[in-house]
C-alpha cells in the first residue's frame, strides 16, 4: 500500500515537471448577440488569429447618421488573422442606425465611464466597456463634418471640422495603471503618412486631431465621457477616433479610406492579415425567400412548410444563409439542380433543397391544399417549432389588401424636391415641416381598375372635392396633415395609399420626426472656437468677436434653416451665410435655430 502511493506521488511530480507546450492559436471566429431582436441588437465578432498577438476593438456605428464607419467596420468581421486578435462592433447603435440619427437618447460617444440604466444606450455602453477591458487597442469609427485644419482656412476647412483626421486625446499619456509612455501622436503620424501616401487628391489627405481632453482649458471637455477616452484613461490602451469626412463625394471613398486606417493602425501594431480566409463554417440555412403566383414574397424558416393550391407557380427569389456564394435552391421533382429564380407550377408536394457548393444543407417542403381552397391563398407553417422566429424581410398582405397578379412595387416621392423610391410596405423618414410631393407609383402587371388614386391617408389637397388622389400637390408636413390619421399614438407616422374605392392595393409609412437642434459652433477672434448645445449657455469676453461656422440640426442639408440673432448684439452686415456679430459690453444675445418660423433650438451668450 505504502509502494502504491509513493508511485503515484513521484508520477505526479514527474507530471508536472513536464514543460508544458503552449496550444497553437486557433484561426477561428465567434459571434455573440445581445437584445436579440430588438431595435438595438448588437452584434459582437470575435476573430482569433493562428499566432499570439494584441487584441483590437473596432468600433462603427455608434452614431447612427455616420455610414461610412460602420459600412467599413462590417467588412472586417469576416476578416482572417494569420497573428493577432480583432473583436469588431460594426453596429453599436443599430436602433439609431435604423433612424439615421446621431442618437435617441443623446449621443452613446459621451456615455462611457457614466450609466443610466434607464436608457438603452447605457446599457450597450457598459457592454463595450467590457470589450475596451479586453483589448489592446480602439478604433472608434466615425464620419466628421468638414474638412480637418490645424489652422483656419474657410467655414469647411479649419480646427472645428473633424473630418479626414486622425484623434486622440493627447499628445503623449502615461498610463499609471501600465506604467507605459503611449506616443499617441507620434504612432497617429506614422498611420497619417501611410493613409496620405494611398490618396491621391491632398485636398482628402488626413491630419493629426489633439481633442487634449485632459486640459482644463480644452475645448472638447465632453470627450472626456467618449470611448477612447474612457479607453485611455481606465485601461492605459492607446486609442483612436478615426474621422472621413462627411463631404468626400461618395460612400465608397469614405469606406475605402476607413479601411486604409484600420490597415495602417493593424499593421503599426503588428496584426497579420490572411487572405483568402480558409476558416470553413457549416452552411445554415436560414429562411428561403418564395414568391407565390408574382405576389409579395414571404419568408420561410428552414424546416417550415409553404402551403398553396394545385397549379400554383413559386419562384425562389432569394436564399439567406451564412454565405453569399456557392448558393443555388433545388425544386425536388422540376427543374434542374439549380432552380434559383425559376418560376414552376406545381402540381404534386414537393421539397426545395438548400445546396452550398455539394452540400445540402437545409429544405422547406411545399404542401398541396385541397382544391376548394380560394385561388391566391398561401400560408407558411411550421413542421417542427425552430428555435427562433425569422422576420418576413417584405411585408406579407395584411388585412385589406387586394391579392392578384397586379403588384406594387415602389412609390415615387419628392422630398424637399429630391426625388426617391419607398418599397411597397417600406417606411420613409422625414423631418416635421419637409415638403412632400406624390409622384406616381411603379406597378408590376395589369391593374384590375383605372380608376385608382394615390392618397396621402391626413391630407386633403382639395377640401370641397375630396377624391383622395394627393399626386403632384406638395403638401407641407408641419401645417397640412390632420393629426388624428397618425398611426401612431406616440409619433406622427402617416399612411401613404394606392386605393381602389376602399381597398388598398399597395401601401408605404411616412415617419415624421421632430426637428431638433444638436449644436451650434462659433469661432472666436480671442482663440478656441465655442461649441454650444441646444440650450446651453456661455460666457465670453468683452469685445470679443464671434462667427457662427455650423449649425447641427436633424435636417439633412439644414434645409431653410435660419439663424436669427436678438438681443444687444451688433451683427456684421457685411458678412454672407452664417452670421457673424459682437456682444455689447455686459451684454447677452440669444441666438434661435428656427425653420418656417418654427424654433428649433437656442443658445445663448454672455460677455463680461
Amino acid at each position: 500500500m505504502r509502494r502504491r502511493r509513493w508511485f503515484f506521488f513521484w508520477l505526479l511530480l514527474a507530471l508536472l515537471l513536464v514543460p508544458v507546450q503552449p496550444v497553437a492559436a486557433q484561426n477561428r471566429r465567434d459571434h455573440e448577440v445581445y437584445f436579440q431582436d430588438t431595435p438595438y441588437e448588437l452584434n459582437v465578432y470575435r476573430i482569433f488569429g493562428r499566432k499570439e498577438g494584441p487584441t483590437m476593438l473596432i468600433i462603427g456605428g455608434i452614431q447612427g447618421d455616420e455610414p461610412g464607419g460602420f459600412l467599413s467596420a462590417d467588412l472586417y468581421t469576416d476578416m482572417s488573422l494569420k497573428r493577432g486578435n480583432l473583436i469588431v462592433v460594426p453596429r453599436a447603435n443599430f436602433h439609431s442606425i435604423l433612424l439615421f440619427k446621431r442618437g435617441l437618447n443623446g449621443d452613446m460617444n459621451r456615455m462611457f465611464g457614466q450609466h443610466e440604466k434607464s436608457v438603452y444606450e447605457s446599457r450597450i455602453v457598459q457592454i463595450l466597456e467590457k470589450l475596451i477591458a479586453q483589448s489592446d487597442i480602439l478604433l472608434n469609427l466615425h464620419d466628421g463634418s468638414g474638412f480637418y485644419r490645424p489652422t483656419y482656412i474657410n467655414e469647411l476647412h479649419g480646427p472645428n471640422r473633424y473630418g479626414q483626421s486622425i484623434i486622440a486625446d493627447c499628445e503623449v499619456h502615461e498610463s499609471p495603471r501600465t506604467g507605459h509612455r503611449l506616443e499617441l501622436g507620434s504612432l497617429a503620424r506614422k498611420v497619417i503618412a501611410k493613409i496620405n501616401a494611398e490618396i491621391d487628391n491632398p485636398a482628402y489627405h488626413f491630419h493629426f486631431m489633439n481633442t487634449r481632453t485632459s486640459d482644463p482649458n480644452s475645448p472638447y471637455a465632453e470627450q472626456r465621457t467618449s470611448a477612447t477616452y474612457y479607453a485611455l484613461t481606465r485601461y492605459g490602451i492607446p486609442a483612436f477616433g478615426v474621422e472621413t469626412s462627411k463631404n468626400l463625394p461618395s460612400m465608397e471613398m469614405k469606406v475605402h479610406q476607413h479601411n486604409l486606417a484600420i490597415n495602417a493602425f493593424m499593421e503599426l501594431f503588428g496584426l497579420v492579415t490572411e487572405q483568402p480566409r480558409i476558416y470553413l463554417e457549416n452552411p445554415q440555412l436560414k429562411y428561403m425567400v418564395i414568391s407565390v403566383n408574382g405576389q409579395i414574397p414571404v419568408a420561410v424558416a428552414d424546416g417550415q412548410t409553404l402551403n398553396i393550391n394545385p397549379g400554383d407557380t413559386i419562384e425562389v427569389i432569394h436564399v439567406e444563409a451564412n454565405y453569399d456564394r456557392g448558393l443555388s435552391a433545388d425544386i425536388q421533382g422540376f427543374g434542374s439542380i439549380n432552380d434559383f429564380r425559376q418560376p414552376f407550377a406545381i402540381n404534386k408536394p414537393t421539397f426545395i433543397v438548400a445546396q452550398k457548393d455539394h452540400i445540402k444543407f437545409g429544405r422547406v417542403a411545399v404542401a398541396l391544399r385541397p382544391a376548394s381552397t380560394p385561388p391566391g391563398t398561401m400560408t407558411a407553417q411550421a413542421v417542427s417549432k425552430p428555435e427562433k422566429q425569422v422576420p418576413t424581410p417584405a411585408p406579407t398582405q395584411a388585412a385589406g389588401l387586394a391579392s392578384g397578379p397586379f403588384q406594387v412595387k415602389f412609390f415615387i416621392l419628392e422630398v424637399e424636391g429630391r426625388r426617391c423610391q419607398v418599397p411597397h410596405g417600406g417606411r420613409l423618414e422625414a423631418v416635421e415641416g419637409d415638403r412632400l410631393k406624390l409622384v406616381d407609383v411603379e406597378t408590376q402587371g395589369k391593374p384590375p381598375s383605372q380608376d385608382l388614386v394615390l392618397n396621402f391617408r391626413g391630407f386633403v389637397s382639395n377640401a370641397r372635392h375630396n377624391t383622395g388622389e394627393d399626386r403632384g400637390h406638395e403638401i407641407n408636413t408641419a401645417k397640412e396633415l390632420l393629426p388624428q390619421y397618425s398611426v401612431s399614438k406616440t409619433e406622427k407616422i402617416y399612411e401613404v395609399a394606392l386605393e381602389q374605392g376602399k381597398t388598398a392595393l399597395g401601401l408605404m409609412t411616412v415617419r415624421l420626426n421632430k426637428p431638433t437642434l444638436d449644436y451650434v459652433v462659433f469661432s472666436r477672434s480671442s482663440g478656441q472656437d465655442l461649441r454650444l448645445k441646444n440650450g446651453q449657455t456661455a460666457s465670453i469676453r468683452s469685445g470679443d468677436r464671434l462667427q457662427v461656422t455650423e449649425i447641427k440640426t436633424n435636417i439633412p442639408d439644414n434645409r431653410r434653416v435660419e439663424l436669427q440673432v436678438l438681443g444687444q448684439a451688433v451683427q456684421d452686415k457685411q458678412s454672407t451665410g452664417l452670421p457673424s456679430f459682437e456682444l455689447r459690453p455686459k451684454g447677452s444675445a440669444t441666438l434661435l435655430v428656427v425653420r418656417d418660423g418654427l424654433t428649433l433650438g437656442k443658445v445663448i451668450l454672455e460677455s463680461g
